[in-house]
């Protein structure tokens, strides 16, 4: 059976992977306006440090393109308030010890303005003391640790917005417990004795989703005990564990992990014949993950997502970032590489949602300050292109906390198969199908 992978079905998940002394801050002069550092009558300074070469360069080069395309369009257009961005960038190959230094020296040298795109979680981790240490505006994490997490923190310099996987674990164990996919026929909901299992990695990615999902049941009241049945797993021990799930006759299984162990637990509960739903973070919305020959409709995967490019708004906002991607400084290969690159389009919203910043603070008739920028940032929800919202009113801290549902689908199409050279008469598309869309945790709890 051979695989088609739909381009678009890319952008349907988002990306499974950052003391200074007063002067630092702000400056102020004797005459006009109060500017932060990086800030001249002309020009706004960011910056970021990314992953640019490596192993990791497949993510960090378009990621970097994706947020340039949208800082050429605005100064094409004639800056925010007659000020154009300049964007400073360094190669940390993915190395925290690189993107610590060049953090500061983004921050110290350079003299940003503010981090865009701060990414991974090797740097992002690494990094998060200093930033509010110093209180340089960081706008876009491209990773989804839980240290990026706060209820309520006023002034927070931390300005998250992919989802953060504690957020990411409530959705998907609100909907593991809410949804009505249940039974032989899976048309009834999760029932008040039905049990649940949670595998997850003991690592960064596994604990900071366990630690939602943990928030989430007892959000719904779910108490542990003889029901839910936390078991952490690897490559070695994925089976067993997957053996006693089966021995307790769990209902549902939520997989709290990223992409190499999403694939070879779902190929253990192949194997093992346990046919239950599966609950996912949106890291692991990409067909690779699926092994195809052992997919069972009596085994359902859902997963959550963020980017949703098949909607009304999602439709016309694809068309405006191919607008801007087509005007970026790119040959045409790249370009048209770029339209479905998940990565790119997660350059283009984390530059998209700091301009909006940029464009509260111009239209308030403020100083353009580190302070005032980030109470800009706090007025009210910001639209995320091909998205929901993201809001950080009262010190929200949580990045985007509303998302569609996605399921796995296998499709029959009768044809030539256009992703070869060869006449078929039948072959099979793997895609990820929105049968949610995009909801708040209150929304699907209710």
């Amino acid at each position: 059976m051979k695989k088609l992978v739909l381009m678009l079905s890319l952008v349907m998940f988002a990306f499974a992977f950052i003391g200074c002394t007063e002067d630092v801050t702000t400056e102020a002069t004797t005459q006009g306006p109060i500017l932060a550092q990086g800030v001249t009558d002309t020009t706004i300074k960011v910056g970021n440090t990314a992953a640019t070469s490596g192993p990791l360069a497949f993510v960090g080069v378009p990621f970097n393109e994706g947020m340039k395309a949208v800082f050429k369009q605005v100064n094409d257009a004639g800056g925010i308030d007659g000020r154009t961005i300049e964007f400073v960038t360094y190669d940390d190959q993915f190395n925290a010890e690189y993107g610590v230094a060049f953090t500061e020296t983004l921050v110290e040298d350079d003299e940003i303005f503010a981090l865009v795109g701060h990414f991974g979680t090797p740097t992002v981790g690494a990094t998060l003391g200093y930033i509010q240490e110093v209180g340089i505006p960081m706008v876009y994490a491209a990773t989804g640790i839980n240290g990026l997490y706060f209820e309520e923190s006023l002034g927070n310099p931390v300005l998250a917005v992919q989802p953060i996987y504690k957020t990411d674990g409530r959705i998907m164990t609100a909907r593991a417990v809410m949804e009505e996919i249940y039974g032989a026929t899976h048309d009834e909901a999760l029932g008040a004795t039905d049990k649940i299992g949670v595998l997850y990695t003991n690592d960064d990615v596994g604990n900071s989703i366990k630690a939602g999902v943990e928030a989430e049941f007892a959000s719904l009241g779910i108490s542990a005990a003889n029901r839910i049945y936390y078991i952490p797993v690897d490559a070695t021990t994925v089976n067993t564990a997957v053996l006693v799930l089966q021995g307790y006759d769990v209902s549902t299984v939520i997989l709290a992990m990223n992409q190499a162990p999403f694939a070879y637990t779902l190929n253990a509960m192949a194997e093992i014949g346990l046919e239950v739903p599966v609950f996912t973070s949106y890291v692991n919305a990409d067909v690779s993950a699926v092994d195809a020959a052992q997919y069972s409709e009596n085994r359902p995967i859902f997963t959550n997502a963020w980017v949703d490019v098949y909607s009304e708004k999602g439709a016309a906002d694809v068309t405006e970032y191919i607008a801007c991607i087509d005007q970026a400084n790119l040959d045409a290969a790249t370009k048209l590489a770029y339209y479905g690159n998940s990565f790119a389009i997660a350059g283009y919203i984390a530059a998209k949602v700091f301009v909006t910043g940029l464009e509260r603070v111009a239209e308030s008739g403020v100083d353009l300050t580190w302070e005032n920028f980030i109470a800009a940032m706090e007025d009210g929800p910001i639209d995320i292109p091909m998205g929901g919202t993201v809001d950080f009113s009262n010190g929200h801290r949580w990045g985007i906390a509303s998302m569609s549902l996605l399921q796995y689908t296998l499709t029959t199409i009768n044809g030539d198969n256009p992703a070869t050279v060869e006449v078929e008469t039948q072959y099979t598309v793997e895609s990820f199908v929105k049968v949610r869309e995009i909801q708040t945790i209150e929304e699907i709890e209710g």
